[in-house]
């Protein structure tokens, strides 16, 4: 089996500080904290996929993608085959272990109010960067295995860069 699957960044400032939501992951015998998102239907465009995971997971309206206007298609050009392009925020692959599985992340803002359940989810909130990059670096694999390596991916190129640029 192998699964493609779009996953959020969900960002937001508040009072200065830099947010993403996490949420436990319910779906499995061992929960996990994990980041919204999940795999894509047959043929389903990525961004209309993570849309719909998001807002199945934390109840949060996608409002804003960043790479979204990067995105072409080939619709027109032959209606039986057509395909979609754009530029995500990073890329994970699977590279041993139970599930192969390839995923996009996206930097996303959201509105809305957060769900006290989602689809397969609990405990959906908004944490600091620092926190869970704490967290990170206390038990790293209390986050799902699939996370692991975007949150850390974002902390070195997204949150250090922020961090040193003010």
């Amino acid at each position: 089996m192998f699964y493609v699957n779009a996953r959020a960044f969900i960002e937001r400032e508040n009072h200065g500080v830099t947010e993403l939501v996490i949420q436990t992951r319910t779906k499995t015998d061992q929960e996990s904290l994990e980041l919204p998102g999940g795999q894509l239907e047959p043929f389903e465009s990525i961004l209309d996929g993570l849309k719909r995971e998001v807002f199945e997971e934390t109840g949060l309206t996608v409002t804003e993608i960043q790479g979204s206007e990067t995105r072409v298609d080939t619709v027109g050009i032959n209606p039986a085959f057509e395909v979609e392009c754009l530029a995500p925020y990073c890329v994970y692959q699977t590279i041993k272990g139970p599930v192969d599985s390839v995923g996009t992340y996206f930097i996303v803002k959201t509105e809305g109010e957060l769900l006290k359940q989602g689809d397969d989810t609990a405990n959906i909130r908004w944490v600091s960067v620092e926190e869970i990059e704490r967290l990170m670096s206390e038990e790293p694999r209390q986050f799902s295995d699939v996370d692991r390596a975007g949150l850390i991916y974002y902390l070195k190129h997204r949150h250090f860069a922020r961090r040193n640029s003010v």
